[in-house]
């Protein structure tokens, strides 16, 4: 897990709801965290992983993973969520990091950006639903614009890359949505919000 470095950058966390090793989840989310890298300047990405973390059952205690992740989606100024449909709704383990990331959560007031994946012709439509219905619950903005991946077990060749340029050029918008979000929303607060500190010292 790296840290961000530059208090000025704006800041993406990336979290992928899939703990399968070789998981299409995880191959989806590389899509918008390799455009967040590579298209857009100032911006910092955490990619947080629960497989290589140590999350506790909500309520039992804390842990370095636990730490660790409310840290770096308190100081995010955007984060990805990135689930496989399962059973009609969200995945366990995204649940498993809402639920660790506290009430009031640290989501809370934070742009959030929703991405599914399912083996299915219909894609994450359920999952989305749901899993917007509860972050919405604890405050975050959910961002409009949801990408549902459909028949992902046939979207990626042996070497992880995809089949279909017009599949990643939506997931890959997803990333840029985000962005433009942050820029015509949030940056703009925030030079407010110095502005009037610095007015007042």
């Amino acid at each position: 897990m790296m840290t961000f470095n530059s208090p000025n950058s704006i800041r993406i966390v990336a979290i992928g709801g899939s703990v399968r090793p070789g998981n299409f989840t995880s191959k989806t989310l590389a899509l918008a965290v390799d455009e967040l890298r590579t298209k857009h300047q100032g911006v910092e990405v955490e990619w947080f992983d629960p497989a290589k973390s140590d999350l506790p059952l909500p309520g039992t205690g804390t842990s370095s993973g636990l730490d660790a992740l409310k840290q770096s989606v308190t100081e995010a100024t955007g984060v990805i969520l990135a689930t496989p449909e399962y059973h009609g709704s969200y995945s366990s383990v995204i649940k498993l990091v809402i639920d660790n990331l506290g009430f009031p959560s640290v989501l809370s007031g934070k742009p959030v950006a929703l991405m599914g994946v399912a083996a299915g012709q219909i894609g994450a439509i359920k999952a989305l639903e749901h899993l917007r219905s509860v972050c919405s619950h604890v405050g975050a903005i959910v961002l409009p614009g949801p990408v549902s991946v459909p028949g992902v077990g046939q979207l990626f060749d042996d070497q992880g890359k995809c089949n279909d340029e017009a599949t990643e050029k939506r997931i890959r918008k997803l990333s840029t949505t985000l962005i433009d979000y942050i820029h015509n929303h949030i940056c703009p607060k925030i030079a407010l919000e110095e502005m009037v500190r610095n007015q007042s010292s």
